[in-house]
């Protein structure tokens, strides 16, 4: 049975410090992300919320891949995204940029 809603912040669940797009371009990347945090989660949870409050900022690459990665690897789909998963930031640009890339028609 999955849980209605499941809480992850970056900063506390994965690290402050976001890196680049893969698992080669070194420690806590948008890959890893995607496959070691949000990938379970939404296996977990009906309703994911993602803070990405409080961390050193986010470089395009790694969010594409973190969020724009769940639709081209077929994880979920860009609807699924938008009903499914919800994110606080300060930053509104952030949010933007993710929804950017997981429209459907950016990945």
């Amino acid at each position: 049975m999955k849980l209605q809603v499941k809480n992850i912040s970056v900063a506390r669940d994965f690290s402050k410090f976001p890196g680049g797009r893969y698992y080669t371009d070194g420690p806590f990347s948008g890959e890893q992300f995607r496959k070691e945090i949000l990938e379970p989660a939404l296996d977990e949870a009906e309703t994911l919320f993602v803070d990405l409050n409080g961390t050193r900022g986010y470089g395009s690459s790694f969010l594409d891949e973190a969020f724009g990665g769940l639709v081209r690897e077929r994880k979920v789909s860009a609807n699924d995204i938008a009903t499914r998963i919800r994110f606080n930031s300060d930053d509104e640009s952030y949010i933007e940029e993710i929804q950017e890339y997981t429209s459907g028609t950016y990945a």
